[in-house]
């Protein structure tokens, strides 16, 4: 066989990919994507859950603070702006820092860049997120984000995938007067 010959017969030989072929390894491909990318944003998630339970936990303790140095916790309508300024309607709080609790002179916002819901009486208080829906209520990954769970709710910090109404003055947050 000669060289001519050889190579005529090389090239009917080679076979590309077929259509289907092609078509079956990138249905593999999206279908691989897919279930990366939903372990990526499940991930994501959990994160932004983990995120919001610290920032939630540290205003817990910048709050706790705040009793101690006034007496009292800032109620709902003071908000926790009260850990930034010095409260003017109210009560007053005599030993007030100079220069707030908090350094940065800025309540920070939850991981979806939303205020956090604060609720007090005085006594006590609760801390909220809406999570990644924005709105009350929801569940599972729509499920709201709290310090402390309203009663008959599962674990602190949790994010059951019932819809929770806190109202002021629920949670264990009672504080030893100081």
């Amino acid at each position: 066989m000669d060289q001519k010959t050889f190579r005529n017969a090389l090239i009917q030989n080679q076979n590309g990919f077929t259509l289907i072929e092609i078509l079956i390894a990138l249905t593999l491909i999206a279908l691989a994507g897919t279930f990366v990318a939903g372990k990526f944003f499940d991930q994501l998630h959990e994160g932004q859950v983990s995120s919001t339970k610290i920032q939630m936990s540290n205003l817990d303790g910048r709050l706790k603070e705040f009793r101690r140095k006034c007496g009292f916790y800032p109620t709902s309508e003071q908000g926790l702006e009260a850990l930034i300024t010095k409260p003017s309607g109210g009560r007053e709080c005599k030993d007030y820092p100079q220069n707030g609790f908090i350094e940065d002179n800025q309540v920070p916002k939850d991981p979806w860049d939303m205020d956090f819901i604060y609720e007090s009486d005085g006594k006590t208080f609760n801390i909220y997120s809406y999570g990644s829906d924005k709105e009350a209520g929801g569940t599972g990954n729509d499920a709201d984000i709290y310090l402390k769970p309203a009663k008959g709710s599962p674990a602190k910090g949790s994010t059951s995938g019932e819809t929770q109404t806190p109202e002021a003055g629920q949670g264990n947050n009672e504080a030893a007067p100081q």
